[in-house]
């Protein structure tokens, strides 16, 4: 860790750390927070010339204490004239950042695309922001180590940042609590930081969260992690060739897609994600044995995440190799036939008050019997209104907010490459206002709805690896 001194313009920053394992590009996000120069623009003097992206810090011979000068312009807000018109950017830069539309990109700090795309896919759940801006700085409750807290902190104050920015958010801070708390995305390969796999990032970070903002520090709202995320599973078990047969229950965190040859849709890879085989020990046969284990869903989420298994082992290459096959997705997932029995049941009552709300949008007449026995008929509403007021003129006796089985999707993880360990992680967020940002890390452009069809593989373009439904909800 070498300590320099930065001339900019008129000011001097003395004592800014470089820490020389990372690339000068984390470097230039440090100071970029603190003169407001985007990395792109700063041209720091070293010898040889101006320091770039890659450079291997080694060669430059830099001593404690050295001065560097910087050259570049910081972005400045506009400021409006008095008493004229005020236009967006004229604004503070919170309220650009909520007239914009979509929260700000996040700058790669070297091979975190990974990083970048699980943080805004899971920024776009309004819920766990909520349950994050409850957890203080001094929430760490009882079992909670300290990395799960500070991991916690700093996704918590990354949140915020994206809210309140209109420019790209270096989220240094968060790398560092990741790699702090999980070591193996502090993997380099010849002194650089390694690709990693964005599913592997997603499970931990919602594992961590589901257990800090459960604890008993945290606020009443903000237990929330298992019914947002937790899918609740129940298993048949059963050896065909014993007769044996066991029920298991196991709460999970996502849906697996497994993708074959005969997979050609979401709902098809779900029902083979369902249904595996599996080799342990038989009792009655005193050897091990073939069984088969068939999951239902028991209890569902607000938020579905459903992951397509695109990579495998390959021993050859000994590397993850990648699955291209294209699996299509909808854009409104019913995951009723995955269900049991019981929850079945506990869904058959608001599927018929939503498919009402539904007919009733559309002009078409519905008779539904509520609790006093009178019949309501529904009435269609103006172009963009919700139809929750459809569905509480349909059936007034339900309680609301149950779950219908239906999800819309709002979000997918896609990837591009051959291999988990290399390519590019995007992630494409459907905001407010029904229309879809494409965050390629620190550029976020405006994305139309069949563009995101587009996203099912079959070819060398980005492919949806991690889609996140939000539930439909009376």
């Amino acid at each position: 860790m070498l300590t320099v001194c930065i001339k900019w313009q008129k000011q001097v920053f003395p004592g800014i750390e470089i820490d020389t394992s990372q690339p000068p590009v984390v470097f230039k996000t440090q100071l970029y927070t603190l003169t407001g120069v985007p990395p792109e623009r700063q041209k720091i003097m070293v010898k040889g010339g101006i320091l770039k992206d890659d450079t291997d810090w080694s060669t430059l011979g830099l001593k404690d204490g050295q001065k560097l000068m910087m050259i570049g312009t910081a972005d400045e807000i506009v400021k409006a004239p008095e008493n004229g018109p005020v236009f967006v950017e004229d604004l503070p830069e919170e309220e650009q950042a909520a007239a914009l539309g979509h929260s700000a990109g996040l700058y790669n700090l070297g091979n975190t695309c990974y990083m970048n795309s699980t943080l805004q896919c899971l920024h776009s759940v309004p819920e766990l922001k909520s349950a994050l801006l409850s957890y203080s700085d001094n929430a760490r409750g009882n079992g909670v180590d300290q990395a799960s807290h500070t991991l916690t902190v700093a996704t918590r104050n990354t949140f915020g940042e994206l809210d309140q920015s209109i420019r790209p958010v270096a989220p240094l801070h968060f790398l560092q609590m990741l790699r702090k708390k999980y070591p193996q995305f502090a993997q380099q390969q010849n002194n650089v930081y390694m690709q990693q796999d964005a599913e592997e990032c997603w499970t931990q970070l919602v594992y961590t969260l589901s257990q800090t903002l459960t604890s008993e520090a945290s606020e009443p709202t903000a237990g929330q992690m298992k019914e947002l995320f937790g899918i609740d599973l129940v298993s048949r078990v059963h050896c065909a060739e014993s007769g044996e047969e066991s029920s298991e229950a196991e709460s999970v965190f996502s849906l697996k897609c497994h993708i074959s040859h005969e997979v050609n849709h979401l709902h098809e890879g779900l029902k083979h994600g369902l249904k595996t085989e599996l080799e342990k020990v038989s009792p009655s046969l005193g050897r091990t044995a073939i069984y088969t284990r068939e999951s239902r869903i028991n209890e569902l989420p607000r938020y579905l995440t459903v992951q397509f298994v695109r990579f495998f082992w390959k021993r050859e290459s000994n590397q993850k190799a990648k699955i291209l096959r294209k699996v299509d997705y909808p854009l409104e997932l019913d995951v009723y036939d995955f269900c049991s029995d019981e929850l079945k049941l506990k869904l058959q009552t608001p599927r018929q008050v939503l498919r009402d709300a539904e007919s009733a949008k559309f002009g078409l007449k519905v008779q539904v019997k509520t609790s006093s026995s009178q019949n309501i008929e529904g009435s269609s509403t103006s172009a963009g209104e919700s139809s929750s007021m459809d569905i509480d003129k349909a059936d007034s006796s339900v309680p609301k907010k149950q779950l219908t089985g239906i999800y819309d999707l709002i979000a997918v993880l896609t990837h591009k490459g051959r291999s988990a360990d290399s390519g590019h992680y995007v992630g494409w967020v459907k905001q407010d206002d029904g229309k879809w940002i494409e965050f390629d890390d620190d550029n976020p452009s405006i994305r139309k709805e069949e563009e995101i069809l587009k996203l099912s593989g079959g070819g060398d373009w980005h492919m949806a690896y991690i889609c996140l439904y939000k539930a439909r909800v009376i």
